[in-house]
């Protein structure tokens, strides 16, 4: 039983992505645990940090998320994380080396070196598209097409792209931090130690980015509960936040 899970959320966004990016999920997880605490991070180099060098390794990474989250005074009771892709690789890293900070997390469309091959991390029918945007000046060009490749749902795409576009004008994830950032993804294999908490493993099934069979190869390798999307990308909270608030206090109760 642990009755702590789900009290004290921390929230962790993937690559180039900021707090901002969460949007309309964060009142649906809030609705979904009315008395839980819910706080968002932001990874070196993105946010509040878009002026900070990146570094280029998943445990760095998780160091400097920790700090922040000592500093913001997350830590005085044991947080229940939840992270998409690259977050979700810098909550594996802190749950190893911290384990007194953690009491559980869920992982969303996230991937390990060691157990995927690039191609499945980066699926190849996406290097075009990924590359293309790389290169964009117009920011909401860009935004636009970071959209079409990791949301499935296209009713809110002028929306979303002219909330992005602010964004990413207020605070610029750099190209150079990104490059940062694919490389510390790209370089990460956590081994065979597998955290002691509980872990809640999510993807979509539509993933265009990230290969699904990562995440289960993840949950296959460690044995761990997997939920799976019939038709959610890559960003998984912006397609369908609620059915991820849902699953996520299914899980919660369970682990209670």
């Amino acid at each position: 039983m642990n009755r702590e899970l789900g009290q004290n959320w921390i929230l962790l966004r993937g690559l180039a992505r900021e707090s901002a990016h969460w949007g309309n999920f964060v009142p649906l997880l809030q609705a979904a645990f009315p008395d839980a605490d819910v706080t968002m991070l932001d990874l070196p180099g993105t946010g509040p940090f878009h002026k900070e060098a990146s570094p280029r390794t998943i445990k760095a990474t998780a160091d400097a998320v920790r700090r922040h989250a000592l500093e913001k005074g997350c830590l005085q009771q044991p947080v229940t994380i939840l992270a998409i892709s690259l977050g979700a690789m810098v909550a594996w890293e802190w749950m190893r080396n911290y384990p007194d900070d953690i009491c559980g997390a869920s992982l969303i469309n996230t991937s390990f070196a060691d157990l995927s091959p690039f191609y499945h991390r980066l699926r190849w029918q996406s290097y075009g598209k990924f590359a293309a945007l790389v290169i964009k000046r117009d920011v909401l060009h860009r935004e636009s097409a970071i959209l079409q490749l990791i949301s499935n749902r296209r009713d809110q795409d002028e929306q979303i792209s002219y909330a992005w576009e602010k964004i990413q004008k207020q605070r610029p994830t750099s190209l150079k931090n990104s490059l940062r950032q694919i490389i510390a993804a790209a370089s990460y294999r956590p081994g065979d130690k597998k955290p002691g908490q509980p872990i809640l493993l999510i993807n979509g099934k539509g993933d265009r980015l990230v290969a699904p069979i990562c995440s289960e190869a993840i949950s296959k390798k460690w044995n761990l509960e997997i939920r799976s999307h019939p038709w959610g990308g890559h960003d998984l909270t912006l397609d369908d936040g609620a059915w991820v608030a849902l699953r996520l206090k299914d899980w919660v109760l369970a682990m209670r």
